[in-house]
């Protein structure tokens, strides 16, 4: 994806391997690693304009934590603790294209995705409401 942003963009190689420090084998060889590390994708991110990271973030609220595991997270952490998943437009047209397509029925998605019943409900009304 990073290869493909870069691409998109039109920046010259010679401005990536200066921000890098870089040659252009080692620019290509990242474009065919498996994974970067997070220092990195930010890098890319910054110079490209492009949030990279949200492609995980997006999928971590699709898939979130199994019950076993947020159990475990009742337990005072350090850490920053989230009040609730953000949906974005993304994600709330994908799960309710999921429904109108009739490849998951209202109670699939909510226990494959566990998603609240209340909040299906008012996104299927909300934009309903808004697509009329």
């Amino acid at each position: 994806m990073v290869e493909v942003k870069v691409a998109e963009s039109g920046i010259e190689i010679s401005r990536i391997c200066n921000f890098f420090k870089s040659s252009e084998e080692e620019i290509k060889e990242m474009f065919l690693q498996k994974s970067i590390s997070t220092d990195l994708l930010l890098k890319w991110s910054k110079l490209l304009e492009y949030n990279f990271f949200r492609l995980y973030s997006q999928h971590l609220i699709l898939y979130p934590l199994p019950a076993a595991t947020r159990e475990k997270q009742d337990k005072p952490s350090k850490l920053p603790q989230f009040r609730k998943n953000i949906y974005t437009k993304e994600v709330i047209d994908f799960i309710l294209e999921q429904i109108t397509t009739k490849e998951m029925t209202k109670t699939q998605v909510i226990e494959h995705y566990r998603i609240p019943k209340t909040t299906l409900y008012k996104w299927i009304s909300k934009y309903e409401n808004s697509e009329n």
